[in-house]
């Protein structure tokens, strides 16, 4: 087997920049930033949505409804049987 091949498979903190939250876990990404977390140090990777600030996570989804869209829909799905 080759060796070399593979990256580096790390602990990495990911770090929401729209709500603060960070998770840690593993990853091959690489950063040059890093962050203090429970008395180690690791490199962070800041994204800007993750499941603690996306909306259809959080429950504040939004449907905008243009032309009545979503009414004749419920309404062809009310009449198959489908809900």
């Amino acid at each position: 087997m080759k060796t070399d091949l593979h990256p580096e498979y790390e602990p990495v903190v990911f770090r929401d920049l729209s709500s603060g939250a960070t998770f840690l876990t593993r990853s091959t990404v690489k950063s040059d930033k890093t962050i203090e977390l429970d008395g180690a140090t690791y490199p962070v990777i800041d994204v800007e949505v993750s499941s603690e600030s996306h909306p259809f996570y959080t429950g504040k989804q939004k449907i905008i409804d243009t032309g009545g869209r979503v009414e004749r829909f419920r309404r062809r799905a009310a009449k198959s049987g489908k809900s």
